[in-house]
């Protein structure tokens, strides 16, 4: 009895060793399109930035007709807090960035400008504008 069961063992490794090279041969491809997501190629590089102007006044920058029109528009600003009176300014909003010349500046806070192609358009701003570009990432 221990002879048969050895000999079916045997027979069955012989089977084994037969069948296993055949199925390893078997190429299997998964090429299912709806089971994998395709993979995408690389886009073109990013284009690069356009060098800006500078220095410039950026789209909220306030601008004022001389320096006393812009300390009337700080005190509003101080008074529009606290709920006080204001008195009119000759001041506006900047809405898009727009080229200058520095011409003078009076403090940190104080800096003449003159406006690039607009004729010969001055004024005051609150902005502080450093002589150098700051460096952009």
């Amino acid at each position: 009895m221990r002879a048969l069961q050895l000999c079916w063992l045997g027979l069955l490794c012989a089977v084994v060793m037969v069948a296993a090279p055949h199925a390893w041969a078997q190429n299997v491809i998964l090429d299912a399109p709806g089971l994998f997501p395709q993979k995408k190629a690389p886009g073109p590089p990013p284009p690069r930035a356009a060098p800006t102007v500078w220095p410039r006044l950026d789209p909220g920058a306030v601008l004022c007709r001389t320096e006393d029109d812009l300390d009337r528009y700080a005190a509003n600003l101080i008074a529009r807090v606290r709920g006080g009176d204001q008195q009119p300014a000759d001041c506006r909003l900047i809405n898009q960035a727009v080229g200058i010349s520095i011409l003078g500046r009076h403090g940190p806070g104080s800096t003449q400008v003159k406006l690039a192609g607009t004729g010969n358009v001055t004024g005051w701003t609150n902005v502080w504008l450093p002589d150098k570009a700051p460096i952009t990432r």
